[in-house]
């Protein structure tokens, strides 16, 4: 690859474009472009500077010129603006008159030059020694540098900055810390990643309704109804989906007839929802995930619009992100959940719906959902499916 290349995939990187795409643009193996930024840790190198007295590459061609013209030393330092002395240790360490190539002469000079500083942690075994034990607590380096500027105000051996940490983890050219403590960082990654992401258009739903498009009555929350919904991840092949209602928060569980697939979560998903009340039956909220190419099917099947967050924006579903955080407790992350029936989805659906939430003024979900079939009965209001 040539510094050109080089300088482009970083410029590429830094928009978010992954490693595929830019190899693509540049005309570069796939597996080239991995290797390069593998070796440098997804961090780009810094630029190297050259003194202002030092020769360029235009003064070496001037020189290499003159050589060939048969000029003098002094003549050449002449014309150059160099002091002789300057050239004539250029020639000599570059195999002398007859020898001599300016872009030999250059690359030499650039090798030379390589003295790159001694790292931090790599000096200090005492602010390694900290480092490591509090990488190893699962502290993110930010935590890790906040914190021993705090307990060493003083004492600047006993303090670095978290680039610095990230560095020694990443680039292990440089490193002074073990590669094995990237497992201890959050993203548990072993090169560094672009915070830009582009947007894929791989795999896009059509005919999405964006969430930017839900009634107002959604977002107070005071009118029963609207839903949030997700699949539940046990293992990569298997998943249950879970359903909470934005008012109440109560949780309805439902298994998937034949796996992770738009069918199957069309099928479970209008089963559920069709056992609930008309009056309960208002939308539904649910992220850019393919299992929901189906939706128009299921809106047609239940009357149920489905509104699509945004794209890595969880938030948008905050009340469904949390319940899948409680439901955790029963679900650990990384274990199948094929075998459970839909008899156990309900027992779970149940304990969580019976638990008060301070969000509720301490009362359950299934509290708050009868106080408002309570009151829809009480309106007149049909509260049969």
């Amino acid at each position: 690859m040539t510094d050109a290349d080089k300088s482009a995939v970083w410029a590429r990187r830094a928009a978010g474009e992954p490693i595929t795409r830019l190899s693509r643009h540049l005309g570069i193996p796939v597996e080239s472009v991995r290797r390069y930024v593998g070796a440098t840790g997804g961090i780009k190198p810094e630029p190297r500077k050259r003194s202002r007295c030092a020769l360029t590459l235009e003064n070496r061609e001037d020189i290499s010129r003159g050589l060939a013209a048969s000029e003098s030393l002094r003549e050449i330092a002449r014309r150059t603006g160099r002091s002789p002395s300057t050239i004539c240790r250029e020639v000599a360490r570059n195999q002398g008159r007859d020898g001599y190539r300016a872009a030999l002469a250059e690359q030499a000079a650039l090798d030379r030059g390589r003295r790159p500083k001694a790292c931090q942690l790599a000096l200090s075994a005492r602010l390694r020694a900290a480092v490591e034990a509090d990488l190893k607590l699962d502290w993110s380096p930010r935590q890790i540098s906040r914190r021993l500027r705090r307990a060493y105000p003083e004492d600047a051996e006993m303090q670095v900055s978290a680039e610095t940490i990230y560095i020694s983890l990443y680039v292990q050219g440089r490193g002074a810390l073990r590669k094995e403590l990237t497992q201890h960082l959050r993203r548990r990654r072993l090169v560094r990643h672009a915070k830009t992401v582009l947007p894929s258009r791989r795999g896009r739903i059509p005919d999405m309704i964006n969430i930017s498009q839900r009634p107002a009555e959604v977002e107070d929350r005071a009118v029963p109804g609207h839903w949030e919904g997700d699949l539940l991840l046990g293992n990569p092949t298997n998943a249950i989906g879970t359903l909470v209602e934005r008012s109440t928060r109560f949780v309805m569980l439902f298994k998937l007839p034949s796996g992770i697939n738009a069918e199957s979560v069309r099928q479970g998903l209008t089963r559920t929802i069709l056992t609930l009340p008309e009056f309960l039956r208002r939308s539904l909220t649910w992220d850019q995930g393919r299992e929901m190419s189906q939706h128009t099917a299921f809106t047609i099947d239940t009357s149920v619009s489905i509104y699509f967050c945004d794209p890595h924006s969880p938030w948008q579903r905050g009340s469904n992100e949390n319940t899948n955080g409680l439901l955790r407790q029963y679900f650990p992350r990384g274990k199948s959940v094929a075998g459970y029936s839909q008899e156990h989805l309900d027992h779970v659906a149940e304990l969580l719906n019976g638990r008060p939430r301070e969000t509720l003024d301490w009362m359950t979900p299934a509290e708050k959902l009868d106080q408002f079939m309570q009151d829809s009965i009480a309106a007149g209001v049909a509260t049969t499916p």
